[in-house]
Order: structure tokens, then sequence, then C-alpha cells
């Protein structure tokens, strides 16, 4: 029989602090800092949320790059938006108030600096809700900046303060997207705005206004949109060092985007008024070498004379390689020349991800990449031939983003499962940690890396020539002559992986403190390993992936004593969901107290009700009227095999995997006699993002584990009633 600690015994035993939901979703959240041109400060916003006042706090700090110390920056973030370092200047700002006295929904432009933040200027005013401020400062003293909005079809920006709303509700339809993500398509689509601030005693917008960058490029079959939605920032698109060039990503003009993942990389001329061209789109050279997927990272180099950027071979494959290319940019006329492109990463066998960030003398370009279940920063020289393969220049945990200092140095902005936030000083391979939340904020004490651990294990496909990967996560609290139950943790994607990273929503931290050990695996169709294994998953959805769980519970069960496997549960969302659903329609069901599944799919013979159509075309091997994988992968057809309790959580806004999918599941075990709960939010999508609503959905499902795991009190309050 285990032996069990309650949570409060144990952690009275060891003096250690259990990381609770309630701490998890109060704990301070910083945002990305981003040094000062003279690298002396970086700037970060922040948020608290407060379950007593139900309510958040919000503000701006300065962290010092030399001494770590943290101070307030003096910037009002109830009303600024976002604030960009003026290229050229020591500390000097130009930032987007959102408020706007004269054009109610628009906004304000202001030039300060961060040493005398009280004393910045309004140097524009904007007539709708601009954001994603990019700067360049000219060689005459001019500032070209570019920002994104909503814009109706004939290129204006709209603003929703002075919309009409029509007198009827319908929306209506003759192509996809119907709907994508948690929205409701309409004509209007975010566009990349441009506008120069002229040079003169106190700087202003120029008479030419502003004016939108891509309204004047042709489609047949998608419009133009910057960024890219749903997930799109302002890593779309970039404006070069001199403000002579831009460039953006943008989807295939001539493709359907619910049918193809295809995107180009287009670059325009800042003062010319012809549209911009997409230099890898059809008849070009990259397209003509097989290179037709999605771009990504358009980023110019420091003396604006070349331009990289990420981009994927096949035209309906998320997940395929992202591999790193070169071209030679200058301006000609009035367009942009593009000449010597290059190949960057063909011998390296990760995604090349961004910030694609070129050195000071533009000799190489550091780049990041999910490596073993780690985000890395890795660099590529100028020099290297497509067979190079680039060595980690991090280690242990995720890079979260990192910038170049004036000394040549990196400011890393990390996470790791134990912390949100770590930031350091990267120097001739010398770390120097300037800031780690979990060694400053009281939520988070007790929390390191002695909770966390990796193990390796078969798996199921004879092709694999390697061992899989999982996590193993203890309570902060743990003591090694007590055994724990297991909490089997499935990943969604399929292409994604557990790495290890902080997490808001999944954090396995916050389950091993209910009392438990977390098992991570990455089996078949993770990423981060190599392209083989991302890819084994087409046309197995319920076959490799599944067939390497058993293998991964079947390694703890016999080789990891300390885990109680007899009173485990297993949990997942969206295909960790689908997974969950699998696995009860199977024979690893029956080896688990209780389920718990997360907006996951329970028919795939209904898939077709998605949004992205080209991911379970490819997934699925086909169409639903042309290949089989829909129907033997459906745990609906196994409805006989039934029998674990399970919680499910499915949310409205959800249009990924629509609801129907949760409830469907729902009826069919209320039916059969098997205990089993539904939550829904209504105002959450895919994810649960509100901090009162992720309290409900951890309380909820803790308190379903917690009962059948361990035999505490089920509460008998259900939301709904």
């Amino acid at each position: 029989m285990a032996r069990y600690l309650s949570v409060a015994a144990a952690l009275a035993a060891t003096g250690a602090c259990a990381l609770t939901p309630e701490l998890l979703l109060s704990t301070v959240r910083r945002s990305a800092a981003d040094p000062s041109p003279d690298g002396s400060v970086a700037l970060f916003p922040y948020s608290q949320y407060s379950f007593e006042e139900h309510a958040g706090t919000s503000g701006m700090n300065l962290i010092d790059l030399t001494t770590g110390e943290i101070s307030d920056s003096g910037l009002n973030a109830s009303e600024i938006n976002e604030v960009a370092w003026i290229p050229g200047s020591k500390t000097g700002i130009i930032y987007i108030n959102g408020t706007n006295e004269d054009i109610p929904g628009g906004v304000t432009l202001w030039i300060g600096d961060i040493k005398s933040p009280n004393m910045s200027t309004m140097v524009a005013s904007l007539d709708a809700p601009y954001n994603g401020l990019k700067v360049s400062k000219t060689s005459t003293g001019d500032m070209h900046f570019l920002v994104n909005c909503m814009a109706y079809p004939n290129g204006t920006a709209v603003n929703p303060e002075t919309e009409v709303t029509p007198h009827s509700t319908a929306r209506y339809y003759s192509d996809v997207y119907v709907r994508h993500w948690d929205t409701w398509l309409t004509k209007n689509r975010y566009n990349l705005f441009a506008g120069t601030l002229s040079a003169n005693s106190s700087y202003a917008l120029s008479g030419a206004g502003m004016r939108n960058l891509q309204h004047g490029i042709k489609f047949t079959a998608t419009q133009p949109e910057t960024p890219i939605q749903p997930f799109g920032d302002m890593n779309d698109y970039d404006l070069s060092p001199d403000g002579s060039m831009y460039a953006f990503v943008s989807k295939a003009p001539q493709l359907n985007k619910a049918n193809y993942t295809a995107s180009y990389a287009y670059v325009g001329a800042f003062a010319s008024s012809e549209a911009p061209v997409a230099f890898n789109g059809p008849d070009s050279e990259a397209h003509k070498a097989g290179h037709q997927g999605a771009s990504g990272f358009p980023s110019f180099s420091s003396n604006s004379c070349k331009l990289a950027y990420v981009q994927q071979d096949e035209d309906y494959y998320e997940s395929d390689r992202f591999q790193l290319y070169t071209v030679d940019v200058a301006v000609e006329g009035t367009g942009v020349a593009v000449s010597n492109w290059k190949a960057m990463s063909s011998g390296f066998d990760r995604w090349v991800q961004g910030p694609l960030t070129w050195a000071a003398d533009d000799s190489s370009i550091y780049v990041t990449a999910d490596d073993y279940a780690r985000v890395r920063i890795f660099n590529f020289p100028m020099t290297a031939d497509e067979s190079f393969v680039p060595k980690a220049m991090t280690s242990n945990t995720s890079v979260s983003t990192f910038a170049l200092l004036p000394d040549g140095s990196l400011f890393v902005a990390a996470t790791a499962i134990w912390t949100p936030s770590e930031w350091y000083i990267l120097k001739d391979g010398v770390k120097k940690t300037l800031f780690d939340a979990s060694q400053v904020d009281p939520n988070l004490a007790g929390l390191g890396s002695h909770t966390v651990s990796e193990i390796f294990f078969n798996g199921s496909n004879p092709e694999l020539k390697q061992q899989l990967h999982a996590y193993v996560v203890k309570p902060s609290y743990y003591q090694a002559n007590v055994t724990y139950p297991l909490a089997f943790y499935i990943h969604g994607g399929p292409q994604g992986n557990w790495g290890n990273s902080w997490s808001n929503r999944w954090n396995p931290q916050v389950w091993a403190d209910q009392g438990y050990i977390v098992v991570a695996p990455n089996p078949t169709g993770s990423t981060g390993f190599g392209q083989y294994l991302t890819d084994s998953i087409q046309g197995q959805w319920g076959g490799w992936p599944y067939l390497d769980l058993v293998n991964a519970w079947n390694y703890v069960n016999t080789s990891m004593t300390w885990i109680d496997t007899k009173n485990g549960i297993a949990a997942g969302a969206s295909y960790g969901g689908y997974m969950t659903n699998w696995i009860q329609a199977n024979d690893l069901g029956n080896e688990f107290k209780c389920l718990v599944t997360h907006d996951g799919i329970s028919n795939t013979e209904a898939a077709w009700a998605t949004e992205e159509l080209w991911f379970i075309r490819h997934d699925y091997n086909g169409s639903i009227w042309d290949s089989s994988a829909y129907h033997e992968w459906n745990p609906q057809n196994h409805i006989a095999n039934f029998s674990t309790p399970q919680f499910i959580v499915h949310n409205t806004k959800d249009y990924r995997l629509p609801e129907s999918d949760g409830l469907s599941l729902f009826n069919i075990l209320q039916a059969r006699g098997i205990p089993s709960r539904f939550l829904n939010f209504p105002d959450e999508n895919h994810w649960v993002l509100k901090q009162e609503n992720s309290l409900v959905w951890h309380t909820e499902i803790f308190n379903w584990i917690n009962h059948w795991s361990k035999g505490q009190p089920l509460s008998d309050t259900p939301i709904g009633n």
C-alpha cells in the first residue's frame, strides 16, 4: 500500500512552500525586457493579479544591466501601450499612448527620455488604435516607423469607436475561413502602416500621414495580412536600420489560407508608393528550389544590406522544419533589388526560430531553436555552408528572447519549469545572472531545479534510432521515503513538446505540489528531437504515439518504484486531450484511476468542423473522404471500452476543436454510467487565460483527481448547478 502524506503535513515536515494555483496565478508576470541603445538598462512591463481585489495591477520597470537592480521607470502603464528605444540615442524613448483626447479610439505618439519620462512631448495624433511600433532613424535625422492596425478592404485603418453597428447580426460566407481560433472573420485584416516623424525642433508627423503598405498587393484568394493571425506579432515585420526599406511576411495571396500554410517575405522601399514584392514567392529562386511553405522573422542586417528570414518547404504542413536564409537587399529606383539568395541551415536538424539577430559587424546571425526540450541560442557565421551544424550557446533553461548589447554580449531572458523569469548576461560563454524570479518572488519560494529530472525510454517505432525523453517533476516538499501517485502528462500539438519552460496554464510543478510525481513524455510527433520524430506522427495519431506512451508508463511502473502507478491519473490538452480520449478507448485507460481531457477531439470523423483544414489533411494523410485514418484512430469507435472516470473541459470560443466534441464525449460517458464531469468557459478559447477562470479550472480538476487517486471528498457543487 502506498504511503501518502497530506500536502499540509509534508510542508510542515520539510519547511517547503507548495506552489498552489492561487500562488501561480497571482505571481508577478514580467514581459520581455528590452535593452536601451547604450546597454545600461532594460525596460519591461509587468502585471500581477489579486484574488482578494479581483483585479490586476500593471507597471513598467527598469533593470540595471550591470547590477541587476530593478526600479520603477516612471512611465504611466495605465495609459502607455508600448515603448520603443530611439536608435542612436543612449536612453531616448518613443511610445504609444493609448488615449487620444481629440480622436476617441485613436492613440498618440510621444518622445522623451527614460531618465526623465515626465518631460515627454506628444509628436503625433493617430486616428486608430495602432500598435507594434518599430522605429529607425535616417541619415537626415527623420524617424521612420512601422505600426500595425486592423484595416478595411479599402486600406483605411479601423477605429472601433467610430464604426457603425449594422442592423443585422448575420454572417455570410462564400469561402473558408469562416472563423479562426476564437474569432468569426470579417472582410477586415491587420495591415502594416508606415509614418515619418520629420526632424525639426520637436519632431512632427509628416503631411503624408499614415500609409498602408499592403493595400496595393494584388490577391486572388487571400487578402494581405500582417501580423498573420492569430499568433502573429512584431516579429512578422522589420524596418531597416537606415530607414530605407521595410520587410514583412504575409500569407500567399493566390492560395486559400484555410487549405495552405504558405506565406511569403515581402520587401519594399520606405519612400516609395510602389507595392512591395514577395521575393520568395512563385517564380523566385527559393520557390523553384522547393521552399514553398510558411515564412517568418524577417530581419535586416546592421548595415541594411542583407535580410535574414526563415521558411518551411511544405505549403500545407505547419510543423515542417524552419530553415534559415539570407538575401542581399538594396533600394533600386522605386523598389528593392534582391539578390544572392543563400541557404544557411540545411545541415541543422532543428527548427530555426527568432529573434534573428545580426552580429554588430554582420558576420553572423544569432537564432534560437528547440533542442532536446529546451530552447537554446545558436550562431550561424555568414561563411557557413549548408552542411554547417552550430553548437548551442546556452544550456539547461529555455530562452524566451535575447538581445545583442553594445559590448557584444547577449542579454538573455529565459524560463524553466522552476522559474518564470531568469535574465542574464552571456559573454564569451560566461553567464552572469541578473535576476531570477524564483529567488525573489515570495509566491515561488522553494522552487528550483532540484525537483526536475529526466528519463529516457524506448520508442515503439522500429525505424526510430533514438530513445524517447520525458521530464519528471517531484513535489517541492518531496521526501525520499514517501510514495507519490503518478500524474501522466500528455502534451498537445501533436507537434510540440514538454520543454524546460514555465507555464501559467499547464504548470507541472503545480500538479506535482498536489502530491503527485508528474511524468511528461515526449512521444512520436514531439519537436526538438529531430524532424524524423516530428514527421512520424503523420497518419499515426493513435499509433506510434500511443504505443510510446504505453512504453513510458511501463518504464515508470517497472523502474521507478517510488511512483505509485496503481493510483495514477492521466491528463492532456488539445492533441493531449485527444490522446487521453484514445487512452480511454484502449487498454492503457485501465491503468489510471481517472482521466482529464481539455479541449480534445473525441470523434475524429467530425474533425472537419475545425478551421485550419491543412492541419488535418496533413496529419490524417488526406481528406475525410479519401483517408482511412479518420476512422482508424477514432476514440468513439471504441465506446464499449470506455470505463475510467473522466473530467472534460471544453470552451465555447474554441473554434479549432469545437465544444460539441467535448459535449458528445460527456453525453456518452453519462449515458453509460461512467463517472464524469463537464466544465465549460463561454468566454475562453482553446486555452483558459483569465485568472479567475484558471483558478476554477485548477480547483475543479484537482478536486477530481484528488478524489479518484487519493480518496479525498469530491465536491458536490458542479458549477452549472
